[in-house]
């Protein structure tokens, strides 16, 4: 809380007795951009958040030939040259200068990739603009006007799945689909078209089959069938066949041919009756691990690795392909015995990836790696490396892919993975994941998630609204860096020569002054100017638009409680998606709105607080204030 705060006496006539003393309530503004800034924390002793963060993504910046590389070492603050009184008298901005310190490492040329020799090494401190400084009263003075920046609420990255209610197709059938939101990058857009076969989008581009995405990630056909279905081995008689007992596959089905105790003669169960538990322990009671079937039943099977002549070495049966009654008489003729099948008509498996594999007409990673290409790209020749390397960046490269912490925190809770928290751009098994997890939705019709609840929208306050702008100037800045290196003769120039603060202080000017969550201060009363500085826009870059913003979104929500205020919102176009903080509400770390709860033990509310987000208060019942 500020120094020098007069503590004044307060009464409370209410009849529930106060637990909890009333917060700092411009807090979240504060804190935000004192972690944007750490200001007053050592250089070696920064975290990598904030405008530590912004730097560390954009440096080091290398030469187009690798001869030379800019690297970032620390940043400080210089004095604020005028107080706050001056700036507002003489139409200034309360700002402090930014310097950083930057080293120049320039390589021999000749030298090998691997093992570079290194030829000079120049440090500089640098000028790097000014930045807006924070007042006490968590407001900017910007040109001599005091400015409030409202924090943002937005749909928070991670993985969400939806349905699209019946309405898409002239059938009514629902069609689910799933969406992998990152904090900056490229979106992955998976649905299901009303022939059951699984799409996938990137960037709301042309759709194509989501095999042939798993394909480009290196899963071969044989992996993305294992994965998905159940394999059992078939035995080949010239008169009978049988398959493995195995609960899983078999679980509720009829049989086709009666069970035969071998021992005994007895029959243990007859045609029609259905595979149960029961049985199934029965059987493994009596040694019995085979099942006779009908050769039409194994009509229903697919070939589950190649079989191959044993003696001419000719493929008789691809991956995939069903089970003719020609093919039996072929294995029958060639004397194969055994061979392995998927079952696609067991409990809980659907036969969507089997069907989406046979759309796709490609079998390798690098047929799989152009075909993307060429759709994302249609007008450039694509070459394996130029395609390997643009998928690359497209979701697995830090510098252009970034989940965010947040991202991946949703990401391993919604789909029970367990990748650690630094791994912030996609994996394999992320998307294999959310694969599964989608299909499973729509073969059990499973609730969707709920994009309105507060479990699924965070707070961006001004200290991440400014830290994504000023990584844009800093993209730019890097673009000139790297043309300067090319120009000159880079022996004789300085990291003072390289680099110009312009583009970056453009960004940081533009942002204060011109956008839509940069606002004049509400100076009615201080009373309105507190309620400004704790309203929670969902418009502003990034976010919805008046006319775009249906009815949900503008709706009061469950999760609304004790976290946003059902009332306070402007009537006209705006309703709804302008809200104030409530008044013991808090934003966390991850920039979700936690509110405090007393906690209740042996039906006795106790004195205890807990501070819950609204996925955390899923696993409890809650009891109104007053209980």
């Amino acid at each position: 809380m500020p120094k020098g705060r007069i503590e004044r006496i307060r009464k409370n006539f209410g009849k529930i007795e106060e637990i909890l003393d009333l917060p700092y309530l411009i807090e979240t503004q504060k804190k935000s951009y004192s972690t944007f800034l750490q200001k007053d924390v050592k250089p070696e002793e920064r975290q990598d958040i904030g405008l530590q963060e912004v730097f560390k993504s954009v440096f080091p910046i290398k030469d187009f030939t690798g001869t030379a590389q800019l690297e970032f070492v620390k940043y400080s603050f210089e004095d604020i040259k005028y107080d706050e009184e001056e700036c507002k008298d003489k139409g200034l901005t309360y700002e402090a200068p930014v310097k950083i310190t930057a080293r120049l490492i320039v390589f021999d040329s000749d030298s090998e990739e691997e093992n570079k020799s290194i030829r000079d090494i120049k440090e500089q401190e640098i000028y790097f603009g000014t930045l807006p400084m924070m007042t006490e009263r968590g407001t900017f003075i910007i040109n001599g006007t005091e400015r409030v920046v409202v924090s943002q609420l937005h749909r928070s990255p991670g993985v969400f799945f939806d349905h699209d209610k019946g309405k898409t197709h002239s059938s009514g059938k629902i069609l689910y689909s799933a969406r992998i939101i990152p904090a900056r990058g490229s979106w992955l857009d998976f649905e299901f078209d009303h022939k059951d076969i699984l799409y996938v989008r990137i960037d709301r581009r042309r759709k194509f089959p989501v095999t042939i995405l798993l394909k480009a990630l290196g899963y071969t056909p044989k992996q993305i069938m294992d994965e998905f279905y159940p394999v059992e081995t078939v035995w080949i008689d010239k008169d009978k066949c049988w398959v493995e007992a195995n609960i899983d596959t078999l679980h509720q089905k009829r049989l086709s041919e009666d069970i035969i105790d071998p021992e005994t003669g007895e029959v243990i169960a007859t045609v029609g009756e259905k595979y149960t538990k029961r049985l199934h322990r029965i059987l493994t009671s009596k040694g019995i691990n085979k099942i006779p079937i009908s050769f039409e039943d194994l009509e229903d099977r697919v070939v589950a690795e190649d079989i191959i002549d044993p003696e001419t070495g000719e493929i008789l049966a691809e991956i995939n392909q069903n089970i003719t009654s020609e093919l039996i008489e072929k294995l029958k003729e060639k004397g194969i015995k055994q061979i392995k099948c998927y079952v696609l008509d067991a409990q809980g498996v659907s036969k969507t990836i089997r069907e989406t594999m046979l759309q796709d007409k490609v079998t390798t990673q690098e047929e799989a790696l152009l075909d993307i290409y060429r759709k994302m790209r249609p007008s450039s020749p694509p070459t394996r490396e130029v395609a390997e390397a643009y998928f690359e960046n497209l979701f697995f490269n830090n510098r252009t892919y970034d989940l965010s912490r947040v991202g991946r925190l949703k990401i391993n809770h919604r789909l029970n993975l367990d990748i650690p928290a630094d791994q912030r751009t996609l994996t394999p098994q992320d998307i294999m994941a959310t694969v599964k997890e989608l299909i499973r939705l729509k073969e059990t019709e499973s609730a969707v998630d709920d994009i309105d609840s507060l479990g699924n929208r965070r707070v961006r306050s001004v200290g991440e609204l400014l830290e994504n702008e000023y990584r844009v100037g800093l993209i730019r800045m890097e673009r000139a860096i790297k043309e300067r290196m090319a120009l000159h003769e880079i022996e004789t120039l300085m990291p003072y020569d390289l680099i110009n603060s312009k583009p970056v202080s453009a960004v940081v000017n533009e942002f204060f002054g011109t956008s839509q969550l940069s606002q004049f201060m509400d100076q009615t009363n201080p009373l309105s100017e507190i309620t400004h500085k704790r309203r929670l826009s969902a418009l502003g870059p990034g976010g919805l638009t008046r006319e775009r913003a249906g009815f949900e979104v503008r709706d009061v929500h469950p999760t609304h409680y004790g976290r946003i205020c059902p009332i306070e919102t402007p009537e006209g176009p705006n309703i709804g998606l302008i809200v104030s903080l409530c008044t013991y509400a808090r934003v966390n770390d991850l920039g979700f709105i936690e509110t405090p709860y007393r906690k209740v033990e042996n039906g006795i509310v106790t004195k205890k607080i807990e501070y819950l987000t609204a996925l955390d208060e899923k696993d409890y019942p809650i009891a109104q204030a007053n209980a």
